[in-house]
C-alpha cells in the first residue's frame, strides 16, 4: 500500500470540477484507492463519495493507494492535487 497525506490549497476546497478530474484520473488505473478525512475513506473514483467529504482550504486529506500501479497512482494524483488543489 502506497500512501501520501496532502493539505488542501484552494479557497474553494476540494469542488465539483478539480474533484470530478480526480475521479476520473484515479479510475484509471486498476488499483484501489481511497481518500480519507478525520478517519472517514472513500472510494476515489466515486465522485459522490469524494464530494461527501466536504474538504475546505487547510484540511488534511490521505489518499491510499493499494494494488497493481499503485507507486504510479499516488505519484499521478499527488502532483494533481498540487496543481489543481
Amino acid at each position: 500500500m502506497t500512501e501520501f497525506t496532502y493539505t488542501i490549497t484552494d479557497p474553494q476546497g476540494v469542488h465539483a470540477r478539480p474533484a470530478g478530474i480526480f475521479v476520473k484520473e484515479a479510475a484509471s488505473f486498476p488499483c484501489s484507492i481511497t481518500v480519507g478525512k478525520d478517519g472517514k475513506d472513500v472510494d476515489a473514483k466515486r465522485i459522490l463519495g469524494v464530494m461527501s467529504l466536504g474538504v475546505k482550504q487547510g484540511e488534511e486529506i490521505v489518499v491510499k493507494c493499494d494494488g497493481d500501479q499503485e507507486a504510479e497512482a499516488a505519484e499521478k494524483l499527488e502532483a494533481f492535487l498540487k496543481e489543481n488543489l
